[in-house]
């Protein structure tokens, strides 16, 4: 059985693509990463300064069970995922008071071997009209009903792709587009897959292509030169680090057009990719900001006629442009790489010509801004710790990842702060979550809480 959460009110020319197909009012938050997938929310009309104690809190909702998912909203509706009374579950809040209106079992709970986020899934639900999608640790896609949570369909990553889970299990929030849900099981034959939103069909799989000989013979040298598979990275404990058995890395696609036609752009394990949105088709990869242990998380980023990835463990950041030759063939140029854009899993924010994220891996780090066009380091400050970002309104919203959270104006020049506060019963384990604004509240997850803030201006 699974028990019930808990709520407590207080009294006080390249584009990217908004999935079209996902229904919400301009001020909801109905996916990963908000309306456009890009961590930037739409609305208008917030606080530009918090008061010094914080923004008001709303309500609270306990009980919740263990995990990293960030809410989406839509439709007066909160749908998150967590692991609760041994199952792995997908739970719809409502957005007036957090009172608790349904919460569905996908599987049994995850079991996973690392210590790191092992509380739960970290799968934003994807809401598109009546149906809403999600991503299990293990590999569970499912498909359920808004109003009640029923399962309308259910795949399998590892049983129907052949997928193999990660380190730390599969982390992807699905991508709707039109018809077709997106999703990266990671498997030999289907690193890529489009299903049938309606059915769980599968429209297409997409394969990385083999590597070359060239390319074969230099992993081959450079595991030899390190000892051992995967680049030889050691870790805290001093134990070698392996590569990604599989091509599934932790991160979630973004749509685009490029010349006409519909790409969708993933950050896999082994390379940032660019599939044709008809048939699958891999049109061209950039591997620069991968790192050598499959650990990619960050979301893609589309804007300017520039593509971006950037992960950490000694990787980097690096921008491409798309170029299409005579006989059709599509080119990722690099435009510059920059290893001053290590980003985790926080996230980065493009606005103004400036992108913002943290820079810095296990071992902390703090917020940076580069040039986006160049890659020129404009600032990086510690009184910005590393975190995960949101936007709204003209300003950035910094969960750090001991919690603290920050509003930031955008500046090219210096870190401009506009408030901080410190949730109330803060857990042990990392904020990890991301912070989402929608309808003029702010949300803060912490494991099994969820908090609301007022942050409507007055």
């Amino acid at each position: 059985m699974i028990e019930k959460a808990k709520m407590w009110k207080s009294c006080s020319v390249l584009t990217l693509v908004a999935c079209s197909s996902v229904a919400a009012t301009a001020d909801d938050w109905p996916q990963w990463q908000g309306p456009n997938r890009d961590a930037i929310s739409l609305e208008t009309g917030l606080m530009q300064q918090w008061p010094a104690d914080g923004p008001p809190l709303a309500w609270r909702a306990d009980g919740l069970g263990g995990g990293d998912s960030a809410p989406a909203i839509a439709d007066g509706r909160i749908f998150g995922m967590s692991s609760r009374d041994g199952k792995e579950i997908v739970w719809a809040l409502s957005q007036q008071d957090g009172s608790e209106e349904w919460a569905s079992a996908i599987g049994d709970e995850i079991e996973q071997g690392v210590p790191q986020s092992k509380e739960g899934p970290g799968c934003t639900p994807t809401v598109d009209g009546e149906r809403l999608y999600v991503i299990g640790m293990g590999g569970a896609v499912a498909c359920l009903n808004v109003s009640d949570g029923t399962i309308v369909w259910q795949r399998s990553f590892a049983d129907d792709f052949g997928g193999q889970v990660p380190a730390w299990s599969y982390r992807e929030s699905p991508l709707v587009d039109g018809e077709k849900i997106i999703c990266t099981p990671g498997g030999k034959d289907a690193t890529m897959v489009a299903l049938d939103k309606s059915t769980g069909e599968v429209i297409w799989k997409s394969k990385l292509p083999d590597p070359s000989p060239t390319e074969t013979a230099d992993q081959a040298s450079s595991e030899q030169a390190s000892g051992g598979r995967g680049g030889g990275r050691r870790g805290n404990s001093g134990r070698r680090r392996r590569g990604p058995s599989g091509t599934a890395g932790y991160a979630s696609a973004i749509a685009i057009d490029f010349e006409g036609q519909r790409q969708y752009v993933q950050f896999t394990a082994k390379a940032l990719i660019g599939v044709d949105a008809a048939d699958g088709e891999v049109l061209w990869q950039y591997k620069s900001p991968a790192n050598p242990i499959g650990i990619s998380c960050t979301t893609p980023i589309s804007q300017d006629g520039l593509i971006f990835a950037t992960s950490a463990y000694g990787a980097g950041g690096g921008a491409v442009r798309l170029v299409k030759s005579a006989d059709g063939e599509i080119e990722a140029q690099e435009v510059y790489f920059t290893p001053s854009m290590q980003n985790h899993h926080g996230g980065t924010i493009v606005t103004g010509g400036a992108l913002y994220g943290a820079n810095g891996g296990n071992g902390g780090g703090f917020l940076s801004c580069l040039d986006f066009k160049t890659g020129e380091l404009l600032w990086r400050d510690r009184d910005a710790p590393k975190g995960s970002l949101a936007m709204a309104d003209g300003r950035i919203y910094l969960r750090s990842e001991d919690g603290t959270m920050i509003l930031i104006e955008p500046s090219r020049e210096e870190l401009v702060e506009r408030g901080r506060f410190e949730q109330p019963d803060r857990s042990s384990a990392p904020a990890w979550a991301h912070p989402v604004v929608a309808n003029g509240k702010l949300y803060i997850r912490d494991q099994g809480v969820l908090f609301c803030y007022d942050v409507a201006a007055e």
